[in-house]
């Protein structure tokens, strides 16, 4: 019987300070060196990381209550609207909406100067933020009107809650059109004029754990420079798509729901975006701590770009289906090879900042100061093979 631990036993090796813990990119050439097998029993923990737009996201903000009381109807923070359809004092802002008086696409194509992801990066900058809100005025809450500046540390409660992060592999976007299109993959030049692909590749978390064997309700992670949970699939989460033998999906699939503390967050791995032609968006950091709880795991975790594959697409509607197949190696060496054709290949995700992120995940748990959570409830997953060796492409 091969190697098999439980979360129980590798967070006491963490407590103890006799974890092994490697980054994805490292383990790569562990399980190339030494197999599967060896590399279950050596290493306890393989850290990952993505630093990429992630538009689904936003946060749960109390302001805290005014005298007299109100409930609020309509809020904005530095004029962006904010929800306010929640309770008295508590809103949600997400990180696309544009200011109030953006003139969006009206002057083709729109800057998008500033908009929620922006909010919440002054926000965890230290910044003071400017508050208004409108109320209809009840007995119990008469105020009407109210505004304020405040800081993030005068809050009495910033939660991050990001309804769809971390994407399981994305597109790779081109332009078969004769005009250049403003997409939220960035600005395609006409007749495959560049392709923009946005993943960490063999970094990037849910493409080291294809079925989401550790992933789930309660998984501790690195969300925006802090100490997040996974709570839930996120929205659009599509694990039936069609996967290589390795498990990981050749187009997008898994999605994730995360949450954190704002407060505890940083302005390094928390930025607002501008994405011309498209709108306002939230560059953000997540890393997430595998557990290598058996050989399966050990496989999962030493996939390399070159076996990780996406579907480049046209972003113009002109072609509808993929157009052709390639994998991360080629994207990441600059250029890719579309119908005869080479063609600039850029990423919108920074690989050097995912590295970054596993690297400090790598060195919170050697320290003892980060403790894997077991989930509680799974991400949803699809059947797949038992035999592990069937796994790689």
């Amino acid at each position: 019987m091969g190697t098999v631990k439980t979360y129980a036993e590798i967070n006491e090796k963490i407590s103890k300070g006799q974890a092994v813990v490697v980054t994805a990119e490292e383990m790569i050439g562990i399980v190339r060196k030494n197999g599967a097998a060896k590399a279950a029993k050596q290493v306890d923990v393989v850290t990952t990381g993505t630093f990429a737009p992630m538009c689904s996201s936003g946060a749960f903000i109390n302001f805290g209550h005014t005298s007299p009381p109100t409930k609020a109807s309509r809020v904005w923070i530095n004029n962006v609207p904010a929800c306010a359809g929640l309770a008295a004092v508590d809103i949600y802002i997400g990180v696309t909406e544009p200011t109030a008086d953006d003139p969006l696409n009206k002057i083709y194509p729109g800057a998008f100067e500033y908009g929620g992801g922006h909010v919440l990066e002054d926000l965890v900058s230290g910044k003071p933020v400017h508050l208004r809100a409108e109320a209809y005025g009840t007995d119990c809450y008469p105020n009407r009107y109210f505004e304020k500046l405040f800081t993030l540390r005068e809050l009495p409660y910033a939660t991050l809650c990001n309804p769809r992060n971390a994407y399981q592999n994305y597109n790779c976007a081109v332009n078969v059109s004769k005009k250049a299109i403003y997409t939220y993959m960035g600005m395609l030049k006409p007749d495959l004029g560049n392709a923009n692909y946005c993943s960490a590749g063999q970094l990037s978390p849910l493409l080291n754990d294809p079925y989401y064997r550790t992933l789930g309700l309660g998984t501790r992670i690195f969300l925006g420079g802090a100490q997040g949970f996974i709570i839930r699939h996120g929205t659009q989460h599509k694990p039936e798509t069609p996967r290589l033998p390795n498990g990981t999906p050749r187009s997008p699939a898994g999605t994730l729901m995360l949450m954190g503390d704002l407060k505890e967050m940083s302005p390094r791995w928390l930025r607002g975006a501008s994405i011309q032609g498209y709108g306002c968006s939230l560059v953000m950091g997540v890393g997430i701590p595998i557990p290598i709880l058996d050989e399966e795991m050990a496989l999962f975790t030493a996939v390399s770009d070159e076996e990780i594959v996406t579907q480049v697409k046209d972003y113009s509607f002109t072609r509808q289906d993929p157009i052709c197949e390639v994998n991360y190696a080629q994207l990441r060496s600059g250029s890719i090879r579309v119908e005869g054709r080479e063609i600039p290949a850029v990423p919108l995700s920074s690989y050097v900042r995912a590295k970054e992120i596993a690297e400090i995940l790598k060195s919170w748990i050697e320290k003892g100061e980060f403790m894997l959570g077991e989930p509680q409830n799974m991400i949803p997953s699809v059947p797949r093979p038992r035999d592990p060796d069937t796994k790689r492409a």
